[in-house]
Parts: structure tokens; C-alpha cells; sequence
């Protein structure tokens, strides 16, 4: 095994990729590639396969991502790639799978011919099918679903040549060992593997055997840190926001210059318009500016002409202001290196600094992935509400006054005021909110109360730090779901406040485990760890402690899961005595019970065809 450099001299230019995917990744900003990337594109290239031990945060999307983009390119420039998929990416959740699926899609911008699809649980069938239909071929998804869709006979792997097998032990941790193995026994033999992983248990040692040819072996250990004397925080907030959230923060801390950093060029204008508008003294500064435009820019920054640098991780480097006191992470970056580099912007010559990061709800992962690799808490921090932002527009309006009357020569207004004031007969405080008026040219010295809901709502005001890593952390908490604590054999489980016992159809003789149902009903569901509870696995089905009203999005996605392959048909447990079996819908899309099971039918079933007995209705 090698453990990959941590050094800055190699240049992504130095890495065989394509032409086309060099200048995509030069105009995002990418300059000097992660040592997990550094290390492991140049053996994909070439065609090896890979095991690389690296944590989330590490740059391994791009370590995966851009090499066989480059290989995909070259089929395309051949007329060899056609529509089929030609690389699978396999992550345990959906919003890994979403993230992946962006990221590939970001990277191709400039490559013709070539679509990406993501494919996961808790989203309807039919986009995806029509999707596939249309041709993909870049396939991310999670286990559970990659599986429906290879049974529905709408996915088709016979011609992968590239498989990913992103955080392989969180997927293994949440029950998909049969899944994966499943789908790598439908990929051709031929077909080149990279398996990333945060540690090498057993399991993932006998897939890299089973699967994987002489796979070289890369590990890179995180060992980023920060400043102790910066401040981290983040907010919880939804896209759209982000820039409402922005300006409040703006308005309501005291700050001396502050650098807010983006994922893109275009973004860096279009976040320092909107800061120009609501009358901050912004400027975009990224890689299409020449060289003697940023220094001025720089320039003006640390002569206080400019407050407020919205910048790409490129256009900032090796920026060194003492006087910047916030840094903002805008759009959080993909990898701890970036976030490390990007707050370090600020805490200067044994100053204080403050770092603020925005966190979207598919980017919870991101967040536990910084923490865990700089060994610091981030802080949640609440949004400032109308009342603080108009409390703090008053005290600077109030300053303004006062400075004016104690550093002007007001004598020549004072008497226009007089004038003024005598001819029309109008009181002198009228005269003075008319000026006012004037000075803020129609725009509102106070906001409207009426934004605060709307702003409530795209924040998480609860944002425990348990959920940061979705159910996926319930084996690393606690090793598995939880009891309540013990009780009678045979006895059914009680629920929690504001939960309920629902049954699923797959139990020990299915040969169903707690992360099995964990995985599936986190998946595609949506729920987090914190809202799964108890487990009891019976012989012919489980007992599951969920929230008591799921949502009839939920009910839906639920009703079409399946474990091991077979339909969970969850609905509401009735106890020992009530009915149970699938029921007549409800009107939320669940099941409730009066459907029975006829033992006595499912055994002679099972003998005569020898077959498993299934949910029927008498």
C-alpha cells in the first residue's frame, strides 16, 4: 500500500487527463489536485484498479470522476461510447448519490455526448426510467435501487467498463453486502474498479479480493487543522436564502473586511451584485479578472475602499489581509484542504477571526466530514431576525448623526432648513425624515416583518449534531437500532411519544439484519437515525418503531420497498390481537390492516413449490 503525498508540486496538468476536462476543472477553480487525487488518477488512467482509504472530504469524487470522464472522452472522439452506461458509481445514501451525479456533471461541461443520471430511493420511478431510456452513461446510485431497476429489466450493465464503489464500508454498515455483490456479478469481468472507503474491515478486504484485479492500494490520512484563535460557525439554510442570509449576517456583526468564497466564476458576480444592491462596498474577484485588476482589487481591500471580496478559491490564493475579520464559505467547499485554506484567510497576525459556513440539507455530510478531519466543533448559529437587523440599522443611522453634527460645518443647512421650514409652514422633524428620505433614495430604512417566516423556514432552527450524518451513524452511535429496554418474550414493543409500530413483511427467515431495514427505510423514506427506532425481527416479518405520521410522500416511497428483494409492504402493527397482512390503502398512502395469513396455506405453499410463502389476500 502507498500512502499518497501531501505535497503541492504536482499540477493537475501533470495527469494525463483530457484536454476538455482540464479546462473544466481550471475554470472551477481546481489548480493543485488533493493527495488522494494525485496519487490515485494516474493509476486509473492507466487502466488499474484501486482501493483508496480516504475520508470523506479527501477529493476522492474528482479522484474517481476525472479519469474516467478522460477515458469516456476518448470512446466518445473513437464513435465507441454510444448511449448505454458506461460507468456505475454505487453510495449509500441519496444525497451521496446526488452530490456524486452533480459533480460528474459539473466536471463534463465541456465534453459532448456524454449525460449523467442519478438513481436512488425515495424519488419516483418514472424520471428515472425515462432517463434511462433516453440513455445514461453515467449511472449514480444507491444499492436498493440500482437492483429495482436491474429487475424491472430498465437497467442494463453489460457494457460498464467503469465501477465506483464510493464510502464501500458505510455501505456495507447499512446492509447493501448482498446488493453490492449482486450488482458486480452483473458488470462485465473486464470492467475496471476503484473501491474508496474510509477503513478496511473484512468485508471490504473479501470484496477488493473477490472483485478487484491487483488493485494498487492508496491511504491518505487527514491531517488538516485550524486556528484555534477563528471562530467556526455554520447556519443550516436552504439555497435560495443563502444570500438573504448573507446580508443579514452582514448587517448585524461587526466586521472589518470579509472574503466570501463560491464554487464559481459566475457566482462570484452574481452574490457581489446583490451585495452592491443592498449597499455594501463588494467586489468579484476570480480568474477571468487579469492580473492587474486584482492586485487593484486587493489593493482596495486592504485601503477599506472595499469591505467585502466575494472570490473562487483560485482568485483568493495567497490573499494576505490583515484587516479581513469574517470569511465566508458561500458554497461549502468539497474538500477539508479547501475549507482549511479558506478560513485561514482570516485570524491574521494573532488576530481573532470569524468563519461562517452555509450548509445546504443535501451538504450535512460535508459538514460532519470538516469536523471530523479538523478536529474542531462547528457551531450552529441562529440567522439574525428582522428585529435585530433593524435594531442594528438604527444604531448606525444614529452614529451617522451623530459623527455628521460633530465633524461638519452644517451652518449653510441649518439655515436652508430655517428657510424652508418658515416658507411652508411645516414642522422642522417633518423636514428632517423628508431628508432622510432623500438620502436613502426610496429604499426602506427598516425591513418588513413579513420576511421573517419565509427565512424561518429555509433555516433548520434544530439541526442536532447527531443527524449530521443521517442514519447512516446509527452503527458507529450505538451499534445498531435502538430498544427501549427489555421486556417479555414475545411481548410487542411500545413506541415512543409521537411514534407508532408499523410491521414489515421480510423477516429472519429472509434472512433480514437491523442495518438491512436501517438502509432501506432511511433511503427511501428520508428519515434520519434519530427517527427510526426499535427493531424486532420475527420469523416471518419485524416490528418497526417509526414516527407516528409519515407523510403520504413517505407512505408512497415506503410502499414500493423492498429488502433482499422483496416488497417490505409496511403498514401499521394492530398488536396480537388485531389483523394483520397488507391492508386496504389509507387515504396517506399507507396500509392498514384487515387482510389475514393463512399459516396453514403458506406451509403446504411452500412445500409444494418450494417457494417462500408471500402476503396474499384470503
Amino acid at each position: 500500500m502507498t500512502e499518497a503525498p501531501e505535497t503541492d508540486q504536482t499540477a493537475f496538468s501533470d495527469l494525463g487527463l483530457d484536454p476538455r476536462v482540464m479546462g473544466t476543472i481550471e475554470k472551477m477553480g481546481y489548480e493543485t489536485p488533493s493527495p488522494i487525487q494525485a496519487e490515485t488518477i494516474p493509476h486509473l488512467i492507466a487502466g488499474r484498479d484501486v482501493v483508496g482509504l480516504a475520508q470523506t472530504g479527501t477529493g476522492k469524487t474528482a479522484a474517481f470522476a476525472l479519469p474516467a470522464l478522460t477515458h469516456m472522452a476518448a470512446d466518445y472522439d473513437a464513435g465507441s461510447l454510444g448511449s448505454v452506461p458506461n460507468t456505475l458509481v454505487l453510495a449509500p445514501t441519496r444525497e451521496l448519490a446526488i452530490q456524486v451525479a452533480e459533480a460528474f456533471a459539473s466536471y463534463a461541461a465541456q465534453l459532448e455526448g456524454i449525460s449523467v443520471l442519478p438513481i436512488y430511493g425515495g424519488a419516483p420511478y418514472g424520471p428515472q426510467l425515462a432517463g434511462l431510456r433516453r440513455g445514461a452513461n453515467v449511472i449514480v446510485g444507491t444499492p436498493g435501487r440500482v437492483i429495482d431497476h436491474m429487475s424491472k429489466g430498465s437497467l442494463d450493465l453489460s457494457e460498464v467498463k467503469h465501477l465506483i464503489l464510493d464510502e464501500a464500508d458505510e455501505m456495507l454498515r447499512m446492509g447493501f453486502a448482498e446488493e453490492v455483490d449482486k450488482i458486480l456479478a452483473q458488470t462485465p469481468d473486464t470492467k475496471q474498479v476503484a473501491l474508496f472507503s474510509a477503513t478496511m474491515p473484512r468485508a471490504i478486504r473479501r470484496i477488493s479480493e473477490d472483485y478487484l484485479n491487483e488493485p494498487v492500494e492508496v491511504a491518505v490520512k487527514a491531517k488538516t487543522t485550524t486556528g484555534t484563535n477563528i471562530k467556526q460557525r455554520f447556519v443550516f439554510i436552504k439555497h435560495h436564502a443563502k444570500p438573504e442570509a448573507l446580508v443579514r449576517i452582514l448587517e448585524t456583526e461587526p466586521h472589518d473586511a470579509a472574503i466570501v468564497f463560491v464554487r464559481t466564476r459566475s457566482a462570484t458576480e452574481e452574490v457581489a451584485n446583490k451585495l452592491i444592491a443592498r449597499g455594501f462596498r463588494a467586489q468579484a474577484i476570480n480568474g477571468d479578472i487579469p492580473q492587474n485588476l486584482r492586485e487593484k482589487t486587493v489593493e482596495s481591500l486592504k485601503d477599506g475602499r472595499i469591505d467585502v471580496l466575494v472570490a473562487t478559491d483560485v482568485a483568493a490564493r495567497g490573499l494576505d489581509v490583515e484587516r479581513i475579520s469574517h470569511v465566508f464559505n458561500y458554497d461549502i467547499p468539497l474538500d477539508t484542504e479547501s475549507y482549511v485554506h479558506r478560513i485561514g484567510r482570516t485570524g491574521r497576525a494573532g488576530r481573532s477571526g470569524e468563519a461562517v459556513l452555509f450548509v445546504t440539507p443535501r451538504e450535512k455530510r460535508l459538514l460532519r466530514a470538516i469536523e471530523k478531519a479538523t478536529r474542531q466543533p462547528v457551531e450552529q448559529m441562529n440567522l439574525p431576525t428582522v428585529a435585530d437587523v433593524n435594531a442594528s440599522r438604527l444604531e448606525r443611522f444614529s452614529e451617522r448623526i451623530t459623527q455628521t453634527l460633530s465633524s461638519e460645518d452644517l451652518e449653510e443647512y441649518s439655515d436652508l432648513v430655517t428657510s424652508y421650514v418658515a416658507e411652508h409652514n411645516i414642522p422642522a422633524e417633518d423636514v428632517a425624515a423628508a431628508l432622510v428620505a432623500m438620502v436613502h433614495e426610496g429604499r426602506p430604512l427598516l425591513l418588513d416583518e413579513q420576511g421573517e417566516d419565509e427565512l424561518a423556514r429555509a433555516a433548520a432552527q434544530s439541526f442536532d449534531r447527531e443527524d449530521r450524518g443521517g442514519a447512516r451513524d446509527r452503527g458507529a452511535r450505538d451499534g445498531g437500532p435502538r430498544d427501549r429496554g427489555p421486556r417479555q418474550k414475545g411481548a410487542a414493543p411500545v413506541a415512543g411519544a409521537g411514534n407508532a409500530i408499523y410491521k414489515i413483511a421480510v423477516g429472519r427467515r429472509d434472512g433480514v439484519a437491523p442495518g438491512h431495514i436501517v438502509g432501506a427505510i432511511a433511503n427511501e423514506a428520508g428519515l434520519s437515525a434519530r427517527e427510526i427506532g426499535s427493531i424486532e425481527i420475527r420469523p416471518t416479518h419485524s416490528l418497526v418503531e417509526l414516527p407516528e405520521s409519515l407523510t403520504k410522500d413517505q407512505w408512497g416511497a415506503l410502499a414500493k420497498t423492498r429488502i433482499g428483494g422483496e416488497l417490505i409492504r409496511l403498514e401499521r402493527d394492530a398488536g396480537p390481537h388485531g389483523t394483520s397482512g397488507p391492508g386496504r390503502k389509507n387515504s396517506d398512502g399507507g396500509y392498514r390492516g384487515g387482510k389475514k395469513r393463512d399459516g396453514f396455506k403458506d406451509d403446504r405453499f411452500a412445500k409444494k413449490t418450494g417457494k417462500k410463502p408471500r402476503w396474499r389476500d384470503r
